[in-house]
């Protein structure tokens, strides 16, 4: 990968990355290692990724695609910190907003209006920011009657809503959205793409997995095609659209 003259730095470099999992589980603990010592790979270990390298522009829109099972989620949890990789490095060089299992972190027993700020807190928003997006979270999720309600007794649609609502309002630069479209109804799918639009017109950085072609092609100009945990094309999205559905 060469850098040419006047470009910026990218914001994400990833370089030969590798992401080694065992069948069947996670990968052992530490405790587990020490006990049994390192012995080098298990008979059932395979990678999930492999040999992976690309460098991304800030402003860019990229669609990550593949078959479900390829490395898709695993690369996004490389970006965001959540996996070490095994092989190689990524280089994140701004902050991220993961819409990534939006709904893990929200507690079942505690209300809306408490779910907000530990939420939202979590992710590295002050009170203070809290409660000046407080409003636009409660009015984008439509939850107004059930804010002080156990968060359990939510619908699972109302659930979401609520998840990206407190997510969408992150400032990191990078925006990962993991299949977080492919859910809830019509109306708030399209609530959910016109807050996209916004992020991206505000220079945002994304990052989308969906299998819809046309979530794809409404937001991202690039794409990234795994198979096999292999990076199979990078390039214009039409393209590596077309060869997905050639080999895929």
């Amino acid at each position: 990968m060469v850098k040419l003259a006047g470009l910026p730095d990218p914001i994400i470099s990833v370089k030969d990355v590798g992401v080694q999992f065992n069948r069947g589980r996670r990968s052992a603990g530490l405790r587990q290692m020490i006990l049994r010592g390192d012995k080098g790979a298990s008979r059932d270990a395979f990678w999930a990724l492999r040999d992976v390298s690309f460098d991304v522009s800030p402003g860019e829109a990229i669609g990550v695609i593949g078959r479900n099972g390829q490395g898709k989620s695993t690369l996004l949890k490389v970006v965001t910190g959540v996996l070490i990789p095994d092989e190689g490095s990524a280089t994140v060089r701004a902050d991220v907003s993961p819409l990534i299992e939006i709904t893990g972190g929200f507690v079942p027993d505690l209300t809306g209006r408490e779910n907000i700020y530990l939420a939202a807190g979590l992710h590295g928003m002050s009170k203070k920011h809290i409660d000046e997006k407080f409003d636009e979270i409660v009015d984008f999720a439509e939850i107004h009657k059930f804010l002080d309600s156990p968060y359990r007794h939510y619908s699972s649609g109302m659930q979401v809503r609520l998840a990206f609502s407190v997510v969408s309002q992150l400032d990191g630069p990078i925006l990962l959205v993991d299949e977080v479209l492919a859910v809830g109804d019509k109306a708030f799918r399209e609530k959910c793409y016109k807050r996209i639009d916004e992020l991206l017109e505000a220079g945002r950085t994304l990052f989308l997995v969906s299998h819809n072609n046309g979530d794809l092609k409404r937001f991202c100009e690039r794409g990234l095609y795994l198979r096999g945990g292999e990076l199979r094309a990078d390039g214009p999205l039409d393209a590596v659209l077309e060869q997905y559905a050639k080999e895929g």
